[in-house]
């Protein structure tokens, strides 16, 4: 098996007022972000294969119902969906880490969603919720930093959607990896919509 050098980048807000929104989809679109407020390790799976198919996320694929049904249920972890005309798009995942730190697990859109400008939405709205996530968790200590990183691997427009929104880069490092093709959504899918 041949190796890759995969560059990952750490990215960082350190106050609310980094957050720089994006505008939201003109007017007469049906773009929502909805949270999904019940554990369900069934939507959760379905939304991680069907945005990281075509971009190699593979960490997650051998979880199983338990494990993903623990994660969904820790304090702190919420997933939040955009949907146009009532499809789902894409989501972001939000992860309580404690200390007031909270990282963007994940973040991403379907394939057929790209390019519509609901990413940028996506990520303004999710980010806000990120800095405001203690208010809907007592317990939790107030927000005081948000993460993120992205690599090599992910889609070309991430780093800079990331940078339009105020996130800093704090760290980067470049490995090694296998190189190992996108596992789309379910073994042989098409990873792009097909022309028609």
């Amino acid at each position: 098996m041949t190796a890759i050098a995969v560059t990952t980048w750490s990215l960082e807000q350190t106050s609310a007022d980094d957050l720089s929104p994006a505008a939201p989809p003109e007017e007469g679109r049906d773009v929502r972000i909805v949270r999904a407020a019940g554990p369900s390790p069934e939507f959760s799976r379905f939304l991680y294969t069907a945005v990281g198919g075509d971009v190699i996320w593979t960490d997650r694929l051998g979880w199983t119902y338990e494990r993903w049904q623990a994660f969904l249920e820790r304090p702190g972890v919420e997933t939040w969906v955009a949907y146009e005309h009532g499809t789902p798009a894409g989501f972001i995942e939000l992860e309580a880490q404690g200390g007031g730190v909270v990282e963007i697990s994940y973040f991403g859109l379907l394939p057929a969603f790209r390019g519509r400008r609901i990413g940028g939405h996506l990520l303004s709205y999710g980010t806000a919720r990120a800095w405001d996530l203690a208010e809907r968790w007592p317990g939790l200590a107030a927000t005081e930093r948000v993460w993120v990183h992205t690599c090599t691997k992910d889609g070309p427009h991430a780093m800079d959607n990331y940078r339009r929104r105020g996130f800093r880069v704090f760290e980067t490092k470049t490995e090694e990896e296998p190189e190992t093709p996108p596992p789309g959504p379910w073994p042989g899918a098409f990873t792009t919509p097909p022309e028609t």
